[in-house]
């Protein structure tokens, strides 16, 4: 059965797996697990994420992320992408290294964060890489290490972790250490592994009267919030995919407004009155129909900071012209109303 969209609004608690093809090894040594982990800690640096709890296995990885407002999919993309290039750079080989889809499970925080912390740090025992708890606390590739102060990542957001089981440092290592003792007697623990009790295909399911989706992790009441969230997504997506076909038309009444050729307006030409309509344009583009920077640089050949710069001088040309205004207004209302 085709497997449903990935479940990504912003600031989610993710649990990511990547395995690779074939089930064959994607770390082979300590400079492939090294260059795994730096591209990881500079994506949640940059696009301020959370990184909790992390383990590197030879064919598989484990991550637990929060997203910012930059969608899982597109860091994943990023890290997978260029980790894989290197990889096959690195050890002379070509073709794919990772299973089609990673897969991600959108978590209720509040109820497993630290579970899940435990269950992913647990991974290098379960898969005989350290035998007990103090081979655990010394091995480098696991965020275990780094909130027990063996190893250095700032990245990782150990504070955020070790704040849970206590204010003094020491103590709050104790405890969490003693924590994942306790873990080890709990086995594979399955059901961590989302869509609560039951899974039925893609589809939400019904389990003692709450909903299920193997998508997610979390009670019923979680399920159903994060399934109409995503449905709120799905609906501005659409509608934004049809405000981006606009931009032409769009383009084409700005152009008409000022009397110029919408060439000109994208081919970059220095005349004041093309600047003043290129500016009206990226004012409502951006504003109104949700273009980014970038899109409009590519679209005008101009450069980012142009674009930039015209938006503002864009807000003050409508400001002083009613009449372009009420054009615009038209414009827009049409743009939302029509099927």
């Amino acid at each position: 059965m085709a497997r449903g969209p990935r479940l990504d609004a912003p600031g989610s608690l993710h649990h990511v797996i990547v395995r690779g093809i074939e089930r064959k090894e994607i770390f082979r040594d300590d400079r492939d697990r090294e260059d795994f982990l730096r591209r990881l800690g500079e994506i949640v640096q940059e696009e301020e994420a959370s990184c909790f709890a992390w383990a590197l296995i030879p064919n598989h990885a484990h991550l637990l992320l929060r997203t910012g407002t930059t969608p899982l999919a597109r860091m994943m993309r990023r890290l997978l992408t260029g980790y894989a290039v290197r990889f096959n750079l690195r050890h002379q080989r070509s073709g794919h290294l990772f299973q089609n889809r990673y897969k991600s499970i959108v978590c209720e925080e509040d109820s497993y964060l630290l579970e899940l912390v435990r269950y992913i740090h647990l991974n290098a025992i379960r898969a005989g890489l350290v035998k007990d708890l103090r081979g655990l606390d010394r091995y480098r590739w696991s965020g275990h290490s780094v909130l027990m102060g063996y190893e250095q990542r700032d990245w990782q957001a150990k504070e955020e972790v070790l704040s849970q089981f206590g204010r003094r440092k020491r103590y709050a290592r104790d405890r969490y250490r003693q924590f994942v003792g306790e873990g080890i007697l709990l086995g594979r623990r399955e059901e961590l592994g989302g869509g609560g009790s039951r899974r039925k295909g893609e589809k939400v399911v019904e389990d003692a009267g709450e909903a299920s989706d193997p998508r997610v992790l979390g009670s019923g009441r979680f399920v159903q919030r994060v399934l109409a969230e995503e449905e709120k997504v799905l609906l501005r997506q659409n509608l934004l995919k049809r405000k981006k076909r606009g931009l032409r038309s769009l383009l084409a009444i700005v152009s008409k407004e000022f009397g110029a050729a919408e060439e000109e307006l994208t081919g970059g030409g220095r005349r004041r009155i093309l600047a003043m309509a290129r500016s009206v344009f990226c004012r409502l583009a951006t504003r109104e129909l949700g273009a980014t920077g970038r899109q409009l640089s590519e679209m005008l050949q101009i450069t980012p900071a142009a674009v930039f710069y015209s938006i503002g001088r864009g807000e003050r040309i409508l400001a002083k012209d009613n009449r372009l205004q009420e054009n615009v207004k038209n414009y827009l209302n049409n743009l939302t109303t029509s099927p």
